[in-house]
């Protein structure tokens, strides 16, 4: 071998670890997106990704959940999704540099990866033969990229004809990394088309709402509006991908211990007697003062009115276990949902068809108690049961089995660690004790004495209350607390609390400075 074909071996050789490491992203990268077209044509939540990622949302510890909802909100899905791609990319670039020498073991690598998909895929509730078949394409297409994507350097001295040059690899692994993201935009692209918001129709109410008042945001700036918009409500759960349900085959089983087993059709619903309610919704994860509560008007069945369908005067169940499309459990004390609040089976948020981001088709909504309790999304089966017999996804991981809502309140504006002018502020935020209702507020600066708060307009007793007070504000650092005293006299108590097992306490207590 002449001198100029051994410095073009050796600058190859030297480039190939790195060169390999890219291909094998590459490679990984194109199964990925392949995989997830292939979901995107057939069910979202079956990409490989977001098999895994599902998998890791269910097994991690409560205080792991807590600490992600805590510090991440909203973005604790994406980052989880991003995470596990970092993951899986991070060991294709060491089977890509081993493909170097020994491309069996590589390719026996990308498949070992391809059948870890496949089979958290078949673990998850409702699962069934065809959800593999996205972990199935992603391996075969890996593969068969990492295999005609070029040939591989050795450290022996290769044949001239087998040699691959820097600028080959890099044509091929940036054709490979371009064609990998088309393929995952394509199925992204599907899946946001398949997850929109479906045009239903809803009835009118049988029992329509008051009219509803104006609140203070038009007074005051930054306190929370009386009523959330649909698209800023919160959403927490345990979903990396929204669930996408045909409201022509989808259907509500009534079943357990009951004298009958009903089942009814989306029009069956539709055509039984609506009612329209106010309610204000909690998650159990929400810290003191955190942004997890939302108003909204509601349009749905009355529960109770969906359960007698079936039966249950006679029964000994003490719990309504509800289950979502995907098999997620929810349980709801039988009692509660039953003692005369507006519990309802909803088809309706703020005059429209639920969101798929809220439930659609349907959904549970049961006032005074946190939703990983009493409000199931994506409904399709309410079993009733009793806790003895059956347990729900959150009671099995610890969470407390009643959960109702604690009186609380918070403070909106001003801001925390904000500055503002001396001279009159306006403090104002909003408090709930759904079922009960909201009876005063009372604002404190510096620990001072407790100072009565003037309520805003009054929509129901399980609508949350907005509050707010004129403040005669001096320059310096300053702590603002609130409490909420429902109806009943109960007084929001100062002790503090983490959300687990059963929802967060304290006074909500933030400082500001006046300059």
């Amino acid at each position: 071998m002449d001198s100029s074909q051994g410095r073009a071996t050796d600058g190859v050789l030297a480039a190939a670890p790195l060169l390999a490491a890219t291909r094998g992203v590459a490679t990984a990268g194109l199964g990925l997106g392949a995989g997830h077209l292939v979901a995107g044509l057939t069910r979202p939540d079956t990409s490989p990704l977001l098999v895994v990622g599902s998998v890791l949302v269910d097994g991690a510890p409560a205080p792991v959940k807590e600490w992600a909802i805590r510090e991440l909100g909203t973005a604790d899905k994406p980052v989880l999704v991003a995470s596990v791609l970092v993951v899986v990319l991070a060991l294709a670039a060491a089977l890509g540099v081993v493909a170097v020498r020994r491309r069996g073991v590589a390719v026996a690598g990308l498949l070992g990866l391809a059948a870890v998909a496949a089979g958290l895929a078949l673990l998850r509730p409702g699962a069934d033969a065809g959800d593999v078949v996205p972990a199935l394409v992603t391996g075969a297409t890996a593969v068969a990229a990492l295999t005609l994507s070029g040939g591989h350097p050795t450290a022996t001295d290769p044949a001239e004809d087998d040699l691959p040059t820097r600028r080959g690899v890099v044509v091929a692994t940036g054709v490979l990394g371009v064609t990998a993201l088309g393929l995952a935009a394509a199925g992204q692209w599907l899946t946001v088309v398949r997850t929109r918001a479906t045009s239903v129709v809803l009835p009118r109410p049988t029992e329509p709402a008051d009219a509803f008042p104006r609140g203070l945001e038009d007074r005051v700036p930054g306190v929370t509006p009386l009523r959330t918009a649909t698209d800023d409500f919160y959403r927490v759960d345990t979903r990396l991908v929204l669930p996408t349900v045909d409201v022509d085959t989808w259907s509500l089983t009534i079943d357990g211990d009951v004298e009958r087993e009903v089942t009814l059709s989306f029009d069956d619903l539709l055509a039984m007697p609506m009612v329209e309610r106010d309610i204000t919704l909690t998650c159990v994860s929400n810290e003191v003062g955190g942004p997890y509560a939302g108003g909204a008007r509601w349009l749905g069945v009355p529960l109770r009115d969906v359960l007698d369908l079936a039966g249950i005067a006679a029964t000994g169940a003490d719990q309504i276990l509800s289950t979502d499309v995907d098999g997620m459990t929810i349980s709801t004390p039988l009692a509660v949902a039953l003692d005369g609040r507006d519990s309802l089976v909803a088809v309706g948020m703020n005059g429209r068809a639920l969101p798929r981001a809220h439930g659609f088709p349907a959904r549970m909504v049961v006032p005074g108690l946190y939703g990983y309790v009493g409000a199931c999304k994506w409904l399709r089966r309410m079993t009733l049961t009793t806790y003895d017999a059956q347990q729900a996804y959150w009671t099995e991981r610890d969470w407390a089995t009643d959960g109702p809502i604690k009186v609380a309140s918070r403070v909106d504006t001003p801001r925390p660690l904000s500055e503002s002018a001396p001279g009159r502020v306006v403090v104002a935020g909003v408090a709930w004790a759904q079922g009960v209702g909201i009876a005063g507020v009372e604002v404190r600066i510096d620990g001072g004495a407790w100072r009565p708060a003037r309520l805003g307009p009054e929509v129901g007793d399980d609508y949350w209350r907005q509050w707010s007070l004129e403040w005669d504000a001096a320059p310096g650092r300053h702590l603002i607390a609130c409490r909420a005293t429902d109806k009943s006299g109960r007084v929001q108590t100062a002790v503090r609390a983490r959300p687990f097992p059963d929802g967060a306490t304290g006074w909500h207590e933030i400082a500001v400075t006046v300059t």
